[in-house]
């Protein structure tokens, strides 16, 4: 989606940028257009105010702007009158446009290519003396007023040449950063594939150990099945089928990809629920609960989700306080999200364990399986939330979890 943004985006400026100069070319024509047919009007004017006080045209001898090419004075027979080469005067006009100007007593103009080749403007105009009405032809150089032109063609053909070159390079680093991104899936693959191995590894670590007790004590009760002892192997063998269970629910948890419906939440509710899950065991290893949660404070979320994250931080809090101490989940607005904090007084988290936290089947723990935090993260992101860490070896660890919510209203604390 990014992508397709970025090349609309590339392809619209591009369009701009190529009318803009293409624009500005076609301007440029019609401005040096106007340009030389205010300075042709300019020049007629001086010389019709020249002709005026001199009939005889003497001074326009003289008269020799850098602009002018030539010009000349024609009679209503076709004849120069004047003429800015001398040796022309008298002789006839070699064009019949004067008859065009003293018929319709308006304006002509045109591009000409002079008998030199140059590109000239060419410009008659009634000329009005003593009674008569004359002609006067005016032929312009154009190199002056064609600089705009020039000028707007050349940032035109410099405009549309960055263009070009702009997207040969946004091609070159378009296919660069597909390999690089096809690099990167690459790596990806082969990381997920390492970790497939070390997991597969755990996993038969994980299993084989159940396993092995069960077939053990399965075998014991098959040679003595009446003996009175067999009902605490049968007790056992229970207690590693449901450990079997938890963890190829937590495996079938981790790879599952489906969505699931998000609404909002009453967390004051899902975490009393959650301290009453876990108030006996908490009992048993003298470790206080305290819970805080501001009263109809709710989070978009899935409950059974969410409520799972909960349970599993707040088992592994206890866990990480096996001779007491004091478990404190509490939930709080900022801004428009809410933060959820299971802290603990427990252990800690080593140093050099930290950025491993989050990996499947990582644990510090002799009977643990490595996917509860692994697994919480997963949820998380999966609500578009965010879930944080922090730690301190020696005096517990914090674990926050930040989600969208809805407006709160009051606060209300419990203790267990």
């Amino acid at each position: 989606m990014l992508k397709r943004i970025l090349l609309l985006t590339g392809i619209g400026i591009s369009l701009i940028l190529i009318w803009f100069a293409i624009g500005n070319y076609r301007a440029s024509r019609a401005l040096a257009e106007e340009n030389l047919r205010g300075l042709a009007l300019s020049l007629a004017t001086a010389i019709d105010n020249t002709s005026v006080r001199d009939p005889s045209f003497q001074s326009l001898a003289g008269f020799r702007p850098p602009d002018i090419a030539f010009f000349a004075i024609i009679d209503n027979q076709g004849v120069y009158r004047f003429h800015s080469n001398g040796d022309l005067i008298g002789t006839r006009a070699e064009s019949n446009k004067y008859k065009e100007v003293l018929t319709s007593q308006s304006l002509s103009e045109s591009r000409i290519i002079l008998g030199t080749g140059e590109k000239a403007y060419e410009f008659y105009t009634p000329l009005y003396l003593s009674g008569e009405t004359l002609v006067l032809r005016l032929t312009l150089h154009t190199y002056r007023a064609d600089a705009v032109v020039r000028r707007a063609r050349f940032s035109m053909v410099i405009l549309l040449t960055l263009l070009l070159a702009g997207w040969v390079l946004g091609a070159v680093i378009f296919r660069f950063a597909i390999r690089e991104e096809r690099h990167q899936a690459e790596m990806a693959r082969r990381e997920r594939l390492a970790q497939l191995g070390e997991m597969g590894a755990m996993l038969a670590h994980e299993i084989r150990n159940p396993l092995a007790g069960i077939k053990g004590y399965a075998q014991i009760i098959e040679k003595k099945p009446q003996e009175a002892r067999n009902a605490g192997f049968a007790r056992r063998i229970s207690t590693e089928v449901l450990r079997l269970e938890s963890l190829v629910n937590d495996l079938l948890l981790y790879a599952r990809s489906d969505s699931f419906p998000l609404y909002p939440v009453d967390l004051n509710g899902l975490i009393l629920y959650t301290v009453s899950l876990i108030r006996h065991e908490a009992e048993q290893q003298s470790v206080t609960v305290i819970s805080e949660c501001r009263e109809n404070l709710k989070a978009v979320a899935n409950r059974d989700r969410l409520g799972q994250v909960l349970l599993n931080l707040a088992k592994n809090a206890l866990q990480a306080m096996p001779e007491g101490g004091s478990l404190h989940i509490t939930a709080n607005a900022s801004g428009k999200n809410v933060i959820i904090t299971v802290s603990d007084s427990g252990q800690g988290i080593y140093p050099e364990d930290f950025h491993r936290i989050f990996e499947p089947f990582f644990t510090t723990k002799a009977r643990g399986t490595g996917l509860g935090l692994a697994l919480s993260k997963k949820i998380i992101e999966e609500h578009n939330g965010e879930i944080r860490v922090e730690s301190t070896r020696g005096k517990g660890t914090s674990v926050s979890i930040i989600l969208p919510q809805t407006q709160p209203r009051s606060i209300r604390g419990t203790h267990a």
